[in-house]
């Protein structure tokens, strides 16, 4: 198969001699070149309506989200017959907004713990709340609204949660369309929002009271830790210049001020450590391999791109970070939404070719998983 169109830019704050952007782009294309697509590729569900978040529980099954308000399930290779769970009233699913992340409990084999995020109308306005539900054998309940009143849009809307290795519920939001709220430490807008998964504010925030944990974003759709806890997140930009930022708590990552790289003249902003330049990514879900060829990769789903990102992440005396990255699969399975890792190696992604800005194919939308070849 052929997996590779074109390259990618990368760029970071080094104190020491950096790789040029060009250079580095060359470097994804050799990589990608040299190498067999090291994985055999299984449709593991189809016929899907904008599956938006995958999770995967400690026996292998998947439980995912449709963005139109649908919670499903995938077990032991076969897809439930009907929704776990769907959404109502005043449950509100238009362009972007809808049912969107989706994250297992530490503990949910025991608890059945359950958390998603999704939009709401109230009062004639678009809002986003998180909430847990509660699975009992095959019936899910809703539980709880941990956090709400989330600004939400059509565009922007973000999206993505997932439990951090420190146990807590991390919460990617959008702008909504409203560019200065991401810099407004009052909102909840165009952040990286960190609460207790009881909905509590934890003492050590960065901002007291407050669960904004990083601010400064657009439309953040992807978020990930590596095997020593650091946190990654994705971000669309606008009119490309697509990121991928690592996260420090009160971090303020620039946005509207600053786009990309371009941070010149701009104090107390966090450089990305990988940005797409004029090209346009839309990266959305991402997750670390964390076995095989892979292992220890950041892995990342792209939209627009219609490609996966692999990339290598090395870290200098310095403690700088620089980055390249691989592009596979490039306009094979169409756009992608999201990305996780199974406990045996396997990855799994989700296409969104039904979303509004794609072509479907045959049986779209469709979970993906790449299984090693053994």
């Amino acid at each position: 198969m052929y997996h590779l169109l074109y390259g990618l830019l990368a760029c970071q704050m080094m104190t020491h001699k950096k790789t040029s952007p060009r250079r580095m782009l060359e470097i994804g294309i050799e990589k990608a070149q040299a190498n067999e697509f090291p994985y055999e590729v299984e449709v593991v569900a189809k016929s899907l309506n904008v599956p938006w978040a995958m999770a995967i529980d400690q026996n292998d099954t998947i439980y995912f989200t449709e963005r139109k308000g649908n919670i499903w399930m995938v077990e032991n290779g076969v897809l439930s017959s009907e929704p776990l769970y769907t959404f109502e009233y005043p449950f509100q699913s238009s362009g972007e907004s809808g049912l969107m992340g989706i994250t297992l409990d530490e503990d949910f084999e025991n608890n059945g713990y359950m958390y998603v995020m999704y939009t709401y109308r109230e009062q004639g306005k678009l809002n986003n709340a998180v909430a847990r539900l509660v699975k009992t054998g095959d019936e899910l309940i809703f539980d709880q609204v941990l956090i709400d009143q989330i600004p939400a849009s059509r565009i922007h809307n973000g999206g993505r949660i997932k439990i951090g290795p420190d146990g807590k519920l991390y919460i990617a939001t959008g702008d909504a369309e409203i560019a200065e709220l991401a810099q407004d430490l009052s909102s909840l807008a165009g952040k990286i929002l960190r609460i207790n998964v009881d909905g509590t504010i934890p003492q050590d925030n960065p901002f007291p009271d407050s669960p904004v944990y990083s601010y400064g974003f657009r439309n953040p759709q992807g978020l990930a830790w590596d095997s020593q806890g650091v946190l990654y997140a994705s971000e669309h930009g606008s009119s490309a210049q697509d990121e991928i930022n690592v996260i420090v708590p009160g971090g303020n990552y620039g946005w509207p001020v600053v786009r990309g790289g371009d941070t010149q003249g701009v104090g107390n902003v966090q450089i990305p450590l990988i940005y797409s330049s004029e090209v346009t990514w839309a990266p959305s879900g991402m997750d670390f391999a964390n076995q095989g060829p892979w292992a220890g990769k950041l892995l990342v789903a792209n939209l627009r791109g219609e490609q996966l990102l692999v990339i290598t992440i090395e870290e200098f005396l310095n403690g700088n970070k620089e980055a390249v990255a691989e592009p596979w699969l490039h306009r094979e399975y169409g756009r992608l939404r999201d990305v996780v890792r199974g406990n045996d190696g396997s990855i799994y992604i989700a296409t969104n070719n039904r979303d509004g800005r794609g072509d479907p194919r045959f049986q779209d939308d469709k979970i993906l998983r790449l299984r090693l070849i053994e």
